[in-house]
C-alpha cells in the first residue's frame, strides 16, 4: 500500500530528525554549567505563571518518568537551583530565584550563541 510506505519513510525521518536535533543539543551542553534535564526544568519553569509548577504539571512538559523528575527536583533543590514548597498538601515543583532567572537567562544566550556559531560554519563550509 502506498500510503503505508508514505507515512513510514516520514516516521523514519522524524526519528532521524529528532535523533539528529539530541545529539547537536547533547554536544552543545557538553561545556554547560548545568545538563540538558536541568536547563529542561528551568526552562519549563521559566514558562509557567510565577515560574512555579506541581511536580505533576512539571511532569507532563518534561520527558522523564516521575520517580525520576522527583529526584532530579531534589537534586536541584540540593544544589540551590529550585525550592520546593508546601502547597496544602502537595508541593510546587520549583520556583526560580532572580539570581537562577538571570543565569538561565545567560546559559540560553551562551546555547543561542553556540548554534548560531555552528549554524555559521555548517553554512560556510556548505
Amino acid at each position: 500500500m502506498p500510503g503505508n510506505r508514505l507515512a513510514e519513510e516520514a516516521w523514519e525521518s522524524l526519528a532521524r530528525a529528532q535523533v539528529a536535533l539530541m545529539r547537536r543539543f547533547q554536544e552543545d551542553f557538553r561545556e554547560a554549567e548545568v545538563s540538558m534535564r536541568v536547563y529542561d526544568v528551568l526552562f519549563t519553569l521559566k514558562r509557567c505563571p510565577r515560574g512555579r509548577a506541581r511536580l505533576r504539571d512539571l511532569n507532563d512538559s518534561i520527558l522523564l518518568t516521575q520517580p525520576s523528575l522527583s529526584r532530579l527536583v531534589e537534586r536541584m533543590e540540593e544544589q540551590g537551583l529550585v525550592e520546593r514548597v508546601a502547597a496544602i498538601d502537595r508541593y510546587v515543583g520549583g520556583a526560580l530565584t532572580a539570581d537562577e532567572l538571570h543565569t538561565l537567562r545567560m546559559l540560553s544566550d551562551k546555547l543561542r550563541a553556540a548554534q548560531a556559531g555552528q549554524s555559521e560554519s555548517s553554512e560556510s563550509t556548505s
